[in-house]
């Protein structure tokens, strides 16, 4: 018998409509994954099974009545619990967030997810405040790799990389200021993007600025890029989404052929690359150009600007803070405590030199 857990968005979707099975079997086995894995791995702050049935049974009506309601319908979804989904709260991993708060609002992906039909099993564990690359927090603890849950799943999105991975649904939001994508995405086997910024509005804003943006985890590119349609779509609460963009599910029709690709092994030696994952980055390369694209080895001309990034992070956790009283401040993860002090410390100037770095950056990548 085919294993439901084990598969993506797109071949779920393809079973509803063939009538090989329907959207309460693909939910009933991601939620016997969770029931499997959570004691390990703990990437779940919280589980709506009964709320999941419910979705998964309209659905199911729906594909039944051959009038399926989005791109997703039917398909098991999790969400970064950064991200507000009504019904229930938003914690992000901190004790200093009230449970028993009004709860009544979706963010705009979410809402995109709802509009196309997902099913939410539930909200993912992160760091607080999403703050660092690893997912343990105060609130909910540490989340283990589903490979071997001894070792870290990586962060912020920790929890939604390693739900995707042990197979509680095919689709996960994350969010990603400084790699909290793409980390997780790369400790769990998994597919990550960072979008441009803007392509997937926000609401509400982050208080690390431009640096955190709204993705899809998935099991591979192409969940992605179906992702990236349904939570692309506009949302008036957020003024600096950018205007609607082509399909992207579409656009891989197109292959890579004629596409230029710029290869660097270490960026100029700065970086001290396990020489096992540089062999496995060199054979994905050459499969790029096996497939048609120009590649060229080019190492960028920038020094690691992590300091101008400290600047701008350490500034939003500062902000973020702002006006907790001293018995909040108490509550707070160690670590973010501290970088907030010191983001309290730059002044306005400091903060535009940073950002001007960042800008120099992005040109210097652009050449």
């Amino acid at each position: 018998m085919t294993d439901l857990s084990a598969l993506t968005a797109r071949q779920l979707l393809a079973g509803y409509e063939k009538g090989e099975f329907t959207p309460v079997d693909a939910t009933r086995a991601a939620l016997a994954r969770i029931e499997a894995a959570e004691p390990l791995v703990n990437a779940f702050v919280r589980v709506v099974a009964h709320q999941a049935l419910a979705q998964a049974e309209a659905s199911a009506e729906r594909w039944r009545e051959k009038e399926p309601q989005g791109l997703v319908d039917g398909v098991p979804v999790s969400v970064k619990d950064l991200l507000l989904m009504r019904g229930g709260p938003t914690l992000r991993g901190s004790r200093t967030v009230r449970p028993a708060a009004r709860w009544d609002e979706d963010a705009p992906s979410v809402a995109r997810l709802r509009e196309h039909g997902a099913v939410f099993l539930g909200k993912t564990t992160t760091p607080e405040f999403g703050w660092k690359g690893v997912t343990d927090s105060p609130l909910s603890g540490a989340t283990g790799n589903p490979y071997d849950p001894a070792r870290t799943a990586g962060g912020s999105s920790g929890g939604s990389a390693a739900a995707v991975a042990y197979g509680a649904g095919p689709l996960s939001l994350g969010t990603d200021g400084g790699g909290s994508v793409r980390i997780p995405a790369s400790f769990c086997g998994i597919f990550g993007l960072k979008p441009t910024y803007g392509r997937v509005p926000l609401y509400p804003s982050s208080p690390f600025g431009t640096l955190a943006h709204v993705g899809p985890m998935t099991r591979d590119a192409a969940d992605a890029a179906l992702l990236m349609d349904v939570i692309s779509g506009p949302d008036w609460r957020d003024w600096s989404q950018l205007a609607p963009g082509g399909s992207m599910t579409a656009a891989l029709d197109g292959g890579v052929k004629g596409l230029r690709v710029a290869y660097s092994a270490s960026f100029g030696g700065q970086v001290a690359v396990r020489p096992d994952v540089a062999a496995a980055v060199r054979a994905a390369v050459e499969r790029l150009a096996g497939l048609g694209a120009y590649v060229e080895e080019a190492d960028p001309d920038f020094a690691d600007p992590v300091e101008a990034f400290h600047t701008l992070w350490f500034s939003g956790a500062a902000r973020l803070v702002q006006h907790f009283g001293a018995r909040q401040r108490e509550l707070l993860d160690p670590g973010l405590r501290e970088i907030s002090a010191r983001g309290a410390r730059y002044s306005a100037l400091d903060y535009l030199a940073a950002v001007d770095a960042r800008m120099d950056l992005g040109r210097r990548m652009g050449r």
